[in-house]
């Protein structure tokens, strides 16, 4: 990823104490929690937000039940969040706002954002700890010493939008009524996307939808839950992954993970031109978002009989993915041309 593309996205601020001096300067300070401290049952941040409110050995507990998910990459949201309600916390996964964010950080309460990923990662979890007024910056936990990110505020917002704006919130029970005087969209049927989610990973296929589906029920205009059981669907082959896919954007039309969707089923479906114009729609939302995106468009492109499209997608995805695994067949490709 070039340089100026990120930049927006994680400029780290050293120094903390200048910062905090500001005037209407506003942090929390959360505890440092390194990588080795994570678990596919307890990702980091959730870790970090169980130790800020006094819960330390959770670790141990979380690496026992990551035994179930043998082989699984990445971490599991809903797990982590269960751990952390057995342990006296409570858990609420809404579709938040900048507003409501700032307002948890002046209560002295972090929130966890999911973000879109870079490379080849379609997401991530962030915790935010702050927030800059004067500068209109967003600040976020970085698991290193005296080191925190900074996001411009308007830059943020887009693109915490490209995934509806999913915020996850944990608090001690005895504050549970300051949390939830707020109206908090979405609340139930988010919820249950992180579940789905899980039993996803478990081989629960058939369960999921029927999970999944109760989501779309309770919010009909849930555009991470449209997208789920589109993707569910899409899986199972079946035709009516697409108007999923289309519910999504009608309720959300930068939900940048729908339009992927609906690259993917016309891509399987041999249906070229579809999936360059869906794969071309996610790309116009983010264009430094998920690397592998490049390569199936270029995919798409190559059987349309454009040889430069293709080359030039080929290249971007290396660019995006420097590290990718295929890399040297990629190479060869772009040598053959």
């Amino acid at each position: 990823m070039k340089q100026e593309e990120f930049y927006w996205y994680f400029t780290r601020i050293k120094s903390i104490t200048a910062l905090q001096s500001q005037p209407g300067y506003n942090s929390l300070t959360l505890p440092l929690v390194s990588p080795e401290e994570e678990s596919i049952c307890l990702p980091l941040v959730i870790n970090v937000i169980c130790k800020y409110w006094g819960e330390e050995q959770l670790l141990l507990e979380a690496e026992q039940s990551a035994k179930k998910y043998i082989g699984i990459k990445g971490s599991i949201m809903i797990e982590g969040i269960e751990l952390a309600e057995k342990h006296g916390l409570k858990g609420y996964v809404y579709k938040g706002s900048i507003i409501d964010i700032k307002r948890k950080i002046d209560q002295g309460i972090p929130s966890i954002v999911i973000l879109p990923g870079i490379y080849d990662t379609t997401q991530h979890a962030n915790i935010i700890c702050g927030y800059d007024p004067d500068e209109s910056r967003i600040l976020t936990y970085v698991p290193q010493p005296d080191t925190i990110g900074a996001i411009p505020e308007r830059r943020f917002e887009q693109d915490w939008e490209q995934d509806d704006m999913v915020s996850i919130v944990l608090v001690p029970q005895d504050m549970n009524q300051i949390v939830e005087k707020e109206n908090m969209q979405f609340k139930e049927s988010n919820r249950i996307c992180l579940e789905v989610e899980k039993l996803r990973h478990q081989g629960k296929v058939t369960e999921a939808l029927e999970k999944i589906s109760r989501a779309v029920k309770i919010d009909n205009n849930n555009a991470q839950a449209w997208c789920i059981m589109g993707s569910i669907l899409n899986e199972q082959n079946s035709q009516e992954a697409v108007s999923c896919y289309q519910k999504s954007i009608k309720s959300n039309p930068n939900y940048y993970l729908a339009f992927r969707g609906l690259g993917n089923y016309y891509l399987k479906n041999k249906d070229f031109h579809g999936a360059q114009v869906y794969y071309s729609k996610a790309i116009e939302i983010n264009s430094a978002r998920f690397g592998p995106i490049f390569k199936n468009r270029a995919l798409a492109r190559l059987q349309l009989g454009d040889k430069t499209g293709y080359k030039n997608d080929l290249l971007r995805y290396l660019e995006l993915v420097p590290n990718a695994t295929d890399s040297l067949n990629i190479q060869e490709a772009l040598n053959q041309l």
